[in-house]
């Protein structure tokens, strides 16, 4: 199984941020676009896991959960990685307390691993967004990016964590949601 760990965003926020979108798909056809069903916040990729883990992983990740706070979240602005110069992939950034953030990311991936399911980008740095399009070359974003610099969409927040499954083949890949988990701790006096 293809699995993930991500955060969706209300369907409100979602809304939002297509009427922001929609243009720009309109204005450049050639780039890989995301479906408003996929778009999610990924806090941790899996890649390929046995199904035989999925027990443990379930349990672990609902336990990594429940040691986060709900977080108060935005969509924001837009980027590319590895640059609006020469994208393979367009974004639409992410505001909260990025340290926050962070360390939930942290600890799903590291219940993953505990589970039998290391994450293949585990160790590198973090960085909340929301993927709009993939490039099949890299491609000069910078418009695009310039169009989303004034995108803010409304906060929420954040009240829990979910496996989701990809389902590649024929197009663009389907989303299954494998299970969801609240965020239970009560946050930080000051947070």
């Amino acid at each position: 199984m293809r699995l993930f760990v991500a955060i969706t965003p209300p369907a409100g926020v979602l809304a939002e941020l297509a009427a922001a979108v929609d243009p720009l798909q309109a204005a450049a056809p050639e780039l890989r676009w995301t479906s408003r069903s996929a778009w999610h916040l990924t806090l941790a990729f899996l890649g390929d896991v046995d199904e035989a883990v999925l027990p443990e992983l379930t349990t672990r990740l609902e336990r990594a959960a429940h040691r986060h706070p709900p977080q108060r979240l935005a969509l924001e602005g837009g980027g590319a990685f590895p640059s609006s110069a020469r994208a393979k992939v367009l974004w639409a950034g992410v505001r909260g307390d990025n340290r926050m953030l962070a360390a939930l990311a942290a600890s799903v991936a590291a219940a993953a691993r505990r589970a039998g399911a290391p994450p293949p980008d585990e160790g590198r740095k973090y960085s909340p967004h929301l993927t709009l399009a993939r490039c099949r070359q890299p491609a000069n974003v910078a418009i695009l990016t310039g169009e989303l610099a004034g995108f803010v969409s409304a906060d929420w927040m954040a009240q829990s964590v979910h496996l989701i499954r990809s389902h590649l083949g024929g197009g663009a890949p389907r989303y299954e949601d494998v299970g969801e988990w609240p965020l239970a701790a009560q946050p930080h006096p000051g947070s």
